[in-house]
């Protein structure tokens, strides 16, 4: 497979989602959980399968809730059953919705492979938030870090007195050269 550079140019991304293959149009199709899905689940999103029952959050027909009768992955659209609309001569059609207007509220898992996708992703998402935990600092006591500021008010103490020393060294041995090239001048004038 080839290797993805992210691409930051409008045109660019749009041409990348009209030309996209069928296995990352279906990524594409992905939705939130609802909170309780994320709850028992353990995570966050998933692509949007014929089954799930949805819940519309944006949009005109925000609040909307039922299955999903299908899903097109051409026009990256859902069509939910019970979402019509009547056209001029009376006949009713389904009213399409994009996959990030909604939210997922039951999942479809009558497929084995996609019970193994939840399964798989669940431990993913409980090592992120481990790693997440172990990364924030301790927080110190107040004698701890009252020790420690005195420690470094030490160590910075005889970092200056180091380095006035080693100003004062180098200035006597310029000096001292300066004076050794005088005297060799004296010397050679003479």
């Amino acid at each position: 497979m080839q290797k993805k550079i992210p691409v930051t140019k409008p045109g660019k991304q749009r041409k990348m989602l009209y030309n996209a293959p069928l296995h990352l149009r279906q990524k594409i199709m992905a939705a939130h959980l609802s909170p309780d899905l994320i709850a028992s689940k353990g995570i966050k999103s998933l692509p949007i399968r014929k089954g799930d029952t949805i819940q519309v959050i944006r949009g005109d027909n925000k609040g909307f809730e039922g299955k999903i009768s299908r899903v097109d992955l051409k026009r990256y659209r859902i069509f939910i059953e019970g979402l019509t609309r009547e056209k001029v001569d009376g006949t009713n059609i389904f009213v399409s919705v994009h996959p990030s207007k909604v939210i997922i509220k039951k999942l479809n898992l009558d497929d084995k492979w996609r019970k193994a996708i939840v399964e798989r992703k669940k431990p993913l998402n409980q090592i992120k938030k481990d790693k997440k935990i172990r990364a924030k600092p301790t927080t110190l006591t107040k004698k701890s870090s009252d020790q420690s500021s005195a420690e470094k008010k030490v160590k910075k103490s005889e970092k200056t007195k180091k380095i006035t020393k080693k100003a004062v060294d180098s200035t006597t041995v310029k000096k001292t050269r300066s004076k050794r090239k005088t005297e060799s001048k004296i010397k050679k004038g003479k």
